[in-house]
């Protein structure tokens, strides 16, 4: 059986980090790696405005309790799951997410941790570097076949490693600068593109 790895927000779940930033009016938390491609400059921009905001780790579980899966995502998991072995390979962390993975099933995660201190985050460990490739080299050295979707910058690595790799819902500036990714902008034609793989 083949297996599927999947991005996480964007895909399955809104993005957190859009979810904190309207609560807090922050318009500045709204960036992703569609806007900035470099995850840590990324995320040390994230701490800065957190700390800066004296915005506690309470606040956005708060935001995160609050969000559902993207509508069609538990019905689409269960479709794939039915087909293929299935990964979530993100950039969010576990911290984040658990509450979320719930409400998809408790799919396998792949992700990142955080560094709390006083109730505050203060930093972050990758699970390793270039993670999202790495997760697909390790699938396909257990010789497996790796099938991979995902919709920003972040993703490419884990598309380029990939046996074939999609975009789902990619922004046209990701979309134009790798344009050689067969494109979805809905779970049925995700379904397709999947299918005729």
């Amino acid at each position: 059986m083949d297996i599927l790895c999947l991005d996480l927000e964007g895909v399955l779940i809104p993005e957190i980090w859009v979810g904190v930033a309207e609560r807090t009016g922050i318009d500045e938390l709204r960036k992703t790696t569609r806007d900035i491609p470099v995850y840590d400059d990324l995320m040390q921009l994230r701490l800065g405005i957190l700390a800066q905001h004296d915005i506690d780790l309470d606040t956005i579980d708060d935001v995160i309790g609050q969000l559902d899966p993207l509508p069609g995502a538990t019905a689409f998991l269960d479709w794939a799951r039915e087909r293929f072995q299935v990964a979530i390979i993100s950039d969010t962390f576990y911290e984040f997410a658990r509450p979320l993975m719930v409400k998809l099933g408790s799919p396998l995660l792949l992700c990142h941790r955080l560094e709390v201190k006083d109730g505050r985050i203060s930093g972050y460990r990758l699970r390793q570097q270039d993670p999202k490739r790495h997760a697909v080299k390790a699938f396909q050295g257990l010789n497996y076949r790796v099938l991979a979707a995902g919709d920003s910058f972040n993703d490419i690595p884990m598309l380029e490693q990939a046996d074939q790799g999609f975009f789902f819902k990619a922004p046209d500036n990701v979309r134009a600068q790798y344009p050689t990714y067969a494109a979805a902008d809905s779970y049925a034609e995700l379904q397709s593109l999947l299918q005729e793989a």
